[in-house]
């Protein structure tokens, strides 16, 4: 059976897979990054798993993978295929398509940004299917954004198109690892609720889930911390409406799974933020944390695609 490797690397997990033409994940698989080890052993364990899957997709398909695809985080240069900088593994100027696919014994690779990648499933196969324009933004340690047009994702001049997370939404606030303070993530992300819930509540455990639950039970206090967030929320994506004018804006990430506790003060804080812009749809993603891994299976298939028509 033809088959492609995906991999999505995240900052705490991987998750890989065999997909299939049509997108079907025929095997699946996670494993622990283990930043911790070091940028080296991470790249040595992204490399190993890989040829795991390989020999799998071999032994139960009776061939090798057509292509992998590969999800990572932080700066990428897709072009050239390297991770240019991630500050949650540690590397920097990776050269990781030629490394993966001399680990695969020469097969193509295509090299992505995690979001990004997420945002490509997303637009063909899930929340934004026949949409021609939208803006997908997971919310979870940290805020990215990736920008839908016309069945491809925008990925910028220099690789960093759709970071709505650093836009500064309350300028002084706190300090963002970027170097500002005040970005979105520092105060909307899953992350950034997790920390004003626990001092809040004087719980140190606590964390965005949490937060969500004690707002739908009727806490006054979770409902100030949540409704911060969704403020801060608010006024990062309609500047990025503004700028972008999309027709459905896509919400994933940790903090979409409330659901309405989310969704509903989200869309009526944008809708009372809009002057001449249009409101578009917000809608929760569809694929969930499979978002990575189906989106790297379609760019490894959109390369072999490339291939035979060039």
């Amino acid at each position: 059976m033809r088959h492609v490797i995906a991999l999505d690397v995240g900052g705490t997990g991987m998750k890989a897979a065999l997909a299939g033409a049509d997108g079907t994940l025929l095997h699946e698989a996670r494993r622990p990054t283990g930043r911790d080890r070091g940028p080296e052993a991470v790249i040595e364990t992204i490399l190993g798993f890989a040829a795991e899957l390989r020999d799998l997709g071999r032994e139960r398909f009776g061939s090798t993978a057509l292509a992998a695809g590969l999800a990572v985080p932080g700066i990428v240069d897709e072009a050239t295929g390297t991770a240019v900088y991630a500050a949650n593994l540690g590397w920097r100027d990776v050269p990781l398509r030629a490394l993966l696919s001399e680990r695969l014994g020469g097969v193509p690779v295509a090299l992505g940004h995690d979001v990004r990648t997420g945002g490509l499933a997303e637009g063909r196969i899930g929340a934004g299917r026949d949409t021609d324009r939208f803006l997908f933004v997971p919310l979870g340690t940290g805020i990215a954004g990736a920008i839908g047009i016309g069945g491809r994702i925008e990925a910028g001049a220099h690789g960093s198109a759709g970071e709505i997370g650093h836009i500064v939404v309350r300028p002084g606030g706190p300090a963002c690892g970027c170097g500002q303070r005040g970005c979105l993530e520092t105060v909307a992300s899953a992350a950034a609720v997790g920390r004003d819930w626990a001092a809040a509540c004087g719980d140190p455990r606590a964390g965005a889930a949490d937060c969500a639950k004690a707002v739908a039970s009727g806490d006054p206090r979770a409902r100030e911390v949540w409704q911060g967030a969704v403020d801060a929320l608010a006024d990062g994506l309609v500047t990025g409406l503004t700028l972008l004018d999309p027709r459905t804006l896509i919400i994933g990430g940790g903090l979409a799974e409330a659901g309405d506790t989310l969704f509903a003060p989200l869309r009526a804080a944008v809708a009372a933020r809009v002057t001449f812009q249009q409101l578009p749809s917000i809608v929760p993603a569809a694929l969930g944390d499979a978002a990575g891994c189906l989106g790297a299976g379609l760019l490894a298939w959109d390369l072999l695609a490339t291939e035979v028509t060039a």
